[in-house]
């Protein structure tokens, strides 16, 4: 089915007072477009984290100067560099993620490198990896607001303190110069 077709059907349900805001997911900044000639497009969700950063190149810049929301899914990589992970022995049997390139046995191993330069920054800014995985993503924009997951109340409260966690530009700039990750997404 075309963009148009079901984003102009989407579009109905704001004209007939169903819905308020509608956004896309994981889009191009072309199919934004062909959104917008439809209905104003209010947000767009995609993946961003420190070892996701494929919206950065045009989709959050585009988001940006269209005062579109960009809402960052999965901005801790799945947990990982919220430095839970060690090993591949360390995800539980059944978890989901057993199955992404990213957290096979060798990328994994790979990818620690990420996470503990993560946890260094941590360290000197007085806050838990976590904090400074999403404080990375807070510094996109305040158009850029990131959506962590979340099982326990104490990581709730962790994930919130984000918000105050400080990050110099020096921290920012080692952070940006983080090397890409070891396997595709999925």
């Amino acid at each position: 089915m075309p963009l148009e077709e079901t984003w102009g059907a989407m579009a109905e349900t704001v004209t007939a007072g169903k819905a308020r805001h509608i956004g896309l997911s994981e889009v191009t900044v072309a199919e934004i477009g062909r959104a917008q000639a439809e209905h104003r497009v209010t947000s767009v969700q995609s993946e961003l984290s420190l070892w996701t950063r494929d919206p950065l190149a045009e989709v959050l810049p585009y988001c940006q100067e269209q005062g579109i929301a960009f809402l960052a899914f999965a901005p801790l990589g799945r947990g990982f560099l919220a430095g839970r992970f060690a090993s591949f022995d360390d995800l539980p049997a059944d978890d989901f993620r057993r199955g992404l390139p990213r957290f096979q046995r060798d990328a994994l191993r790979a990818n620690l490198a990420i996470a503990g330069q993560v946890r260094q920054i941590a360290a000197r800014a007085g806050a838990s990896p976590a904090q400074v995985a999403l404080a990375w993503v807070l510094a996109r924009g305040r158009h850029v607001v990131p959506i962590p997951g979340t099982k326990t109340p104490r990581y709730l409260a962790d994930n919130a303190g984000a918000a105050d966690t400080e990050l110099s530009a020096a921290d920012l700039a080692e952070l940006d110069a983080l090397p890409a990750p070891q396997g595709a997404r999925y």
